[in-house]
């Protein structure tokens, strides 16, 4: 598709205030339950949302109340700065008012923002290095595990090109997408293979290092080494080894679970003297080149990653001692990102250190341990994947309606009263003229529970038990101690498209990407479109059990008001999880880079999300024959002259399979009468 340039313009105003919790009192600054709608700005939601601590430096909330991207990061100039909702709007306008017609759910990449965490990343080895005289370089790896998309991978590649930036594969369909890459790569950059393997993974990897490439088949098990040893033979190919050692360093939050002693992969000490041995009797011991291990990702604190890279620096130069040629000592993942913006070490979802302090922490001891042993310093590898593509993609998402309760008038209801609820009614009447709020809480669930009672036993009809509750909560609202949560429905799938919260606990930043300007109303929890309870979102950072959010415009309509939400920090691991509950498919997508010009962006590929006949296919079903079932299904039983004919019946079911299965239809507007699409041509013609 070629590049859509969208002018935006719009100046940004900075934002002073640093990162404070939900309630805090900054200078010149009222917290934000003080603060009146009329006088609610931007910069007020900036802190309300915790943008400026999880955000920075890529994500802020400008003038308009809309959040922009900073493309650039830090040295982002103000007029570089993309409107997200310009974004949006591009790429969900029916295609006749001149946007791409895309459906929600919307993933929003930037690959700018890719390109500037890996210069970062690669910045900050850089500078360590150079700081601490170490006398070798940083080259990292990305594990493709993380984001599979094959742009994404295509852009790390490239912009890692000029730092020799290299991929990791954990499976057989990664490591031949790396090899594939990679041809496109610097041929100095490492292709690390890690996880399991089998004769056909060995016979991958030593064919890329035949093609060249600078392979590394990393042992995880002791047993791979003899089909490696076998194959290698077979292929004529003398490989790159490297051997995946278990730490007794160990991760104690929730991702360290595949570090220490008892972790899934990796050798022991004794393991690993047993790989020297044998390499010695087949005289390749001079293929040992690499060391690898992993404490967990999203590593706390430098200390815990310092204790580890130190106690793995001892292995590299003990062999080295042992005759082993080593050359690279590759520190896992671990790099970890601030989901909260509260710099915590005590969290799984946050870190407590920079990326400057993360790669000084690493040098630094690395070098202690090797001049210590007087070994000469190694190429440090790393394989940062969350750090690298969690900020680039941007998951948007509406909220189409709302189930919190209406509040109407109480009608007249007294006369059914059973006397316990007319006394608590009463009671209740008494208490809110006095301002006994106390008491008014009490006589409310009394009288609410008591009316409940009675329409159980049907002694009270629908129209009375809600004119009771209408009533019980004008009173709380009027004296200010009704906390009633909203619950909003969202037009996604939490199993797909944010499967670490469901399955995990993880949580990532949810805020409107607009109207930012206003002050929220209301609290809500987020509801999913599935079939499931455990489809909603009720946990948010800051330890929130609701998020601060506005009245929906347009009724609740998914065609009226829109309300946009964003997830952020989500690039890494959630597409490649999402599964198809309730048979849900991914979201859209949409690239966009920075243009020339002030508050300019180009959408250079827009991709429709999955179609229902898509979905259908992946769990073998087959939506041609499912089409042709139903057309004879038609024939039989439909008549023509009783309302819709059968070819509109046909071409509506037609655009069911063809479209996405989230809410909305076809944002092109030819939703139910659509004559587009495979099906819909097929129904034409044999009509």
């Amino acid at each position: 598709m070629p590049a859509l340039a969208c002018c935006v313009d719009g100046a940004v105003s900075p934002h002073p205030y640093a990162f404070a919790t939900w309630d805090s009192v900054l200078p010149d600054y009222p917290p934000s339950n003080t603060v009146t709608a009329a006088a609610w700005s931007p910069a007020h939601s900036a802190v309300l949302y915790r943008v400026d601590g999880w955000g920075a430096p890529y994500f802020t909330v400008n003038s308009n109340g809309n959040v922009s991207v900073r493309p650039y990061g830090v040295d982002t100039l103000a007029h570089q700065e993309i409107d997200l909702l310009k974004v949006v709007k591009k790429a969900s306008d029916p295609v006749t008012s001149g946007g791409l017609g895309l459906q929600f759910p919307l993933v929003v990449r930037f690959p700018d923002v890719l390109k500037n965490r890996l210069e970062s990343l690669q910045s900050a080895f850089n500078f360590a290095i150079a700081s601490q005289g170490y006398d070798a370089h940083y080259q990292g790896v990305y594990p493709v595990k993380c984001n599979q998309d094959k742009f994404v991978v295509e852009d790390i590649v490239k912009f890692g090109s000029p730092f020799r930036f290299g991929l990791e594969a954990g499976s057989k369909p990664e490591l031949l997408l790396a090899m594939s890459c990679l041809c496109n790569g610097s041929p100095d950059a490492l292709l690390v293979c890690n996880g399991f393997k089998d004769v056909e993974y060995i016979s991958l990897a030593l064919v890329a290092r035949k093609l060249h490439l600078n392979t590394v088949i990393v042992l995880e098990q002791e047993e791979e080494l003899d089909i490696l040893i076998e194959v290698s033979k077979k292929l004529g190919v003398r490989p790159i080894i490297g051997v995946r050692a278990k730490l007794r360093t160990k991760h104690s939050g929730h991702f360290g679970s595949t570090s220490g002693e008892k972790g899934k992969f990796g050798l022991t000490t004794t393991q690993i003297l047993r790989v020297v041995k044998k390499l010695q009797q087949y005289e390749m011991l001079d293929c040992l080149q690499l060391l690898h291990f992993h404490i967990g990702s999203q590593i706390p604190s430098t200390s815990l990653l310092a204790d580890g890279v130190g106690e793995a620096a001892q292995i590299y130069c003990e062999l080295v001692r042992l005759g082993a040629c080593m050359k690279v000592i590759d520190i896992g993942g671990g790099l970890g990102i601030d989901y909260d913006g509260s710099k915590s070490q005590d969290s799984d979802i946050s870190v407590g250190y920079s990326l400057q302090d993360y790669a000084s922490a690493v040098v630094e001891a690395v070098r202690l341990v090797c001049d210590r042993k007087g070994v000469r310093h190694p190429v440090i590898c790393s394989e940062s994947g969350r750090a690298i593509v969690s900020h680039h993609s941007i998951l948007v998402f509406q909220a189409v309606s709302t189930s919190s309760r209406e509040i109407s008038s109480p009608g007249l209801f007294v006369q059914h009263l059973a006397d316990d609820a007319l006394s608590d009614y009463r009671n209740l009447s008494a208490a809110a003229i006095s301002n006994d709020y106390e008491s008014c809480l009490i006589y409310a669930e009394q009288l609410k529970q008591r009316c409940v009672d009675q329409f159980k036993e049907g002694l009270l009809g629908m129209e009375q038990l809600a004119a009771v509750d209408s009533l019980c909560e004008l009173v709380l609202k009027a004296i200010g101690i009704s906390d009633q949560i909203r619950t909003d429905h969202v037009n996604l799938s939490i199993f797909t498209s944010i499967p670490d919260f469901w399955g995990i606990g993880q949580l990532f930043p949810i805020i409107p990407i607009h109207r930012l300007d206003e002050k929220p109303a209301v609290r809500a929890i987020l509801s999913d479109l599935t079939c499931d309870s455990d489809g909603k979102i009720d946990k948010f950072i800051g330890g929130e059990s609701s998020l601060p959010l506005h009245e929906l415009e347009g009724n609740g309509n998914v065609d009226g008001g829109a309300y946009y939400l964003g997830m952020f920090l989500g690039g890494a691991y959630e597409e490649a999880l999402g599964g198809f509950h309730n048979l849900f498919g991914g979201p859209s997508v949409v690239r966009v880079l920075q243009s020339d010009g002030p508050h300019s962006f180009a959408v250079t590929r827009a991709v429709l999300g999955p179609s229902c006949g898509d979905v259908l296919r992946v769990m073998q079903h087959e939506p041609e024959i499912m089409f042709q079932t139903l057309k004879h299904r038609l024939e039989e039983i439909c008549d023509d002259d009783n309302g819709i004919s059968s070819l509109a019946i046909l071409n509506g079911l037609a655009c069911s399979f063809n479209n996405m299965p989230y809410l909305g239809g076809n944002n092109n507007g030819h939703c139910y009468y659509c004559t587009n699409g495979d099906y819909a041509g097929a129904a034409e013609e044999e009509q």
